[in-house]
């Protein structure tokens, strides 16, 4: 015996429609300012200093210092944050790069969250809970929330352009 579900459609409303167009559009604007403020903030000698210690101790990039130094690596980060810029900011002429970038971008966020968990400094001791430090605990965690709107650009970038 099969019975077949029903699927009720979704209202809309000139509300729910403002939001989604408000969150479509939000997020295809907000991502490529954050890339493109931190990547060219890696050309200069702050900000390389500033991430040193983040890249040195992790796991999967902590190699690039020793092939390009603190402001090569800050560099070349600097460098593929603008190119994610790029191809998301891309997302209302061409969704297929934008899905390209929203990736990239996700991809980012994942691997900057990683070093919540090799950064020293991140967890508090002798404090009562789960206690994490502003710098660079409460930075780090951040990234939670932008890997999660990358993947939604990835999602809605893939909608829009098909694939």
């Amino acid at each position: 015996m099969t019975t077949a579900a029903t699927t009720l459609p979704i209202a809309t409303t000139p509300l729910r429609n403002a939001v989604k167009f408000s969150a479509e559009k939000g997020i295809f604007i907000a991502l490529p300012i954050v890339f493109l403020w931190f990547g060219g903030m890696k050309f200069t000698a702050y900000e390389a200093a500033a991430i040193e210690g983040l890249v040195a101790n992790s796991p999967f990039i902590s190699f690039i210092l020793n092939i390009f130094g603190a402001q090569g690596a800050s560099n070349l980060i600097g460098v593929v944050e603008l190119t994610i810029a790029t191809l998301l900011a891309l997302r209302f002429v061409a969704p297929k790069l934008a899905a390209i970038g929203a990736a990239g971008a996700a991809f980012t966020f994942l691997l900057t969250f990683s070093f919540f968990f090799s950064t020293p400094g991140v967890f508090l001791e002798g404090v009562a809970g789960p206690a994490i430090s502003v710098l660079p605990g409460q930075f780090l965690l951040k990234d939670i929330v932008l890997f999660a709107a990358s993947l939604w650009a990835l999602n809605n970038a893939l909608e829009t352009s098909n694939l």
